[in-house]
């Protein structure tokens, strides 16, 4: 029964190669039900687990990482064999009204206490991430040198949770990780021979695009996204939703698709769930139980015919899950998280917010909380405001570069066309966005959602030079046309935003 309920809607496998022939069962032979089959076909166990983002508006994504820690070690994973990366940042940060501690759900336990800090501060960078995945020792410089020392016979499993945009992945420490990069590292892994299959769980805004036309379906990796590629990935347990944080919390405590999958497993006998039930599962909630009316499309990628590996193999098993039963999964899927099982209730609260929308909600409820009148107050005020007005001036500039370089009606026609992959000449989409952070600033994790701009720049064949003059040219005028008028209208409007208008 429980198959039946969750096999509805079966992305990953309608994405299965057509050259696969299919017999009169209703699931692809290459889907494999359910069994007590617990066998090992692998040696060792690995993880990486990285947030890439920092400051205390970004609580979620470091509470997501520590939780997924916890999940792999009650599964049986060695600490020496998980590799976590976080700025850490959060736990001890002024504005924790728990000091010392996180959470990631309203009523959940501290995630913090016991996990290592392999990679943290100035040492959370590409770099260091790509060649500890690689099990290169000499290319880590800082941390706790762990590596993943994996050989042909081991399984590794990698969480990613951020911020991230078209075909880029935001890191707390410039530069930010381009797809190119990621998948490059993967091909040189497994051609290396450093694992026998690998699964990634990938949370970030637009994060289908980081695999989507990219990820060659032929190297033992099977990826899921939070969403697809033209969408935001969705926070969860945030001030004014339902469920809401306790009230001294003004921040999200965790990631739709990342506590989907977390919670699925400290609920579940993952001997016995495969990869494809864990997907259903995590694609159903994320979704709002597939009514779209919040949250994003959960997707896959990479070798599919290993949707039916159990998730035991990667992330094992909490003992305490051994006797869980169906009827106990149909119980959970009726009662969990938000808001319940009325459908109305479904559609008159909110139960999460877009990633970039839970960094204004954060500064939003921060700014309400202070005391009136207070230099708190006042300083809330300033932070509010400047993030609207660099979300303002991103966009401007964005727009004007792509009037100058097209006019105004070609470039909204450039901007919006969807390549797959996202770009050919990766190393010209990088040389774009320099050129853009050169003149006009940082693009910020905000500015992240315009890197399909700079591909499709690239796509029309503008050289780096044209780019880099438009830039100047643009980012001097719209710097010059600023006024204290403009400041003074935005800060008042700031007191009056609804929060439902943040959703």
């Amino acid at each position: 029964m429980l198959m039946a309920m969750l096999q509805q809607c079966c992305c990953c496998s309608s994405r299965l190669s057509s050259e696969e022939p299919w017999s009169l069962s209703p699931f692809p032979p290459t889907i494999l039900m359910p069994t007590d089959d617990t066998s090992q076909d692998y040696r060792t166990r690995w993880a990486i687990l990285i947030a890439g983002s920092s400051g205390y508006g970004n609580y979620r994504h470091q509470a997501d990482v520590c939780h997924a820690y916890h999940v792999l070690q009650k599964g049986g994973l060695k600490e020496e064999n998980i590799v976590v990366f976080m700025y850490d940042d959060i736990a001890d940060s002024p504005l924790n009204p728990h000091p010392g501690t996180i959470i990631n759900s309203p009523q959940g336990k501290d995630v913090y206490a016991g996990v290592p800090k392999d990679y943290t501060g100035s040492n959370v960078t590409v770099s260091n991430f790509l060649a500890a995945f690689l099990g290169n020792k000499s290319g880590v410089v800082g941390g706790s040198a762990k590596v993943i020392d994996s050989g042909p016979e081991d399984h590794i499993f990698m969480f990613y949770s951020d911020h991230g945009g078209p075909g880029i992945l935001g890191m707390p420490t410039n530069p930010n990780l381009f797809a190119i990069d990621l998948v490059a590292a993967f091909k040189k892994k497994y051609e290396a021979g450093g694992y026998k299959k690998t699964v990634v769980y990938l949370e970030a805004c637009e994060s289908g695009s980081i695999f989507e036309g990219i990820l060659p379906n032929d190297l033992n990796i099977y990826a899921t996204t939070a969403s697809n590629a033209v969408e935001s990935s969705w926070g969860t347990y945030c001030p004014g939703m339902v469920p809401a944080p306790p009230p001294e919390y003004l921040t999200c405590l965790g990631d739709l698709y990342s506590v989907s999958w977390m919670e699925d497993s400290e609920t579940h006998n993952l001997r016995n769930e495969s990869l494809q039930e864990q997907y259903e599962t995590v694609k159903a909630r994320t979704s709002n139980y597939n009514t779209y009316t919040s949250g994003s499309h959960v997707m896959c990628y990479g070798s599919l015919k290993m949707s039916g590996d159990k998730v035991f193999a990667y992330i094992g098993n909490d003992p305490a899950n051994e006797n869980f039963n169906e009827r106990d999964e149909v119980d959970r899927l009726l009662s969990v998280n938000f808001p319940c099982k009325n459908k109305e209730v479904h559609k008159s609260y909110s139960t999460g917010i877009t990633q970039r929308d839970a960094d204004i909600l954060y500064l939003w409820h921060k700014f309400k909380a202070a005391e009136e009148g207070s230099n708190s107050k006042f300083q809330a005020e300033d932070e509010l405001f400047e993030a609207l007005s660099d979300r303002k001036r991103i966009d401007q500039s964005v727009e004007l570069i792509g009037e100058n370089l097209f006019g105004k009606e070609e470039a909204q026609s450039v901007f919006g066309r969807r390549w797959s992959p996202l770009v050919d000449d990766w190393d010209c989409l990088k040389a774009m966005v320099q050129a853009f952070e050169d003149h006009c600033g940082l693009l910020t994790s905000y500015g992240l959602k315009h890197m399909r701009a700079f591909a499709n720049i690239c796509n029309a064949g503008v050289d780096v030079c044209k780019m880099e003059r438009v830039c100047s040219d643009v980012c001097d005028v719209a710097a010059t046309a600023t006024s204290a008028a403009e400041h003074s209208s935005a800060a008042l409007s700031v007191k009056t935003v609804p929060v439902n208008s943040l959703h």
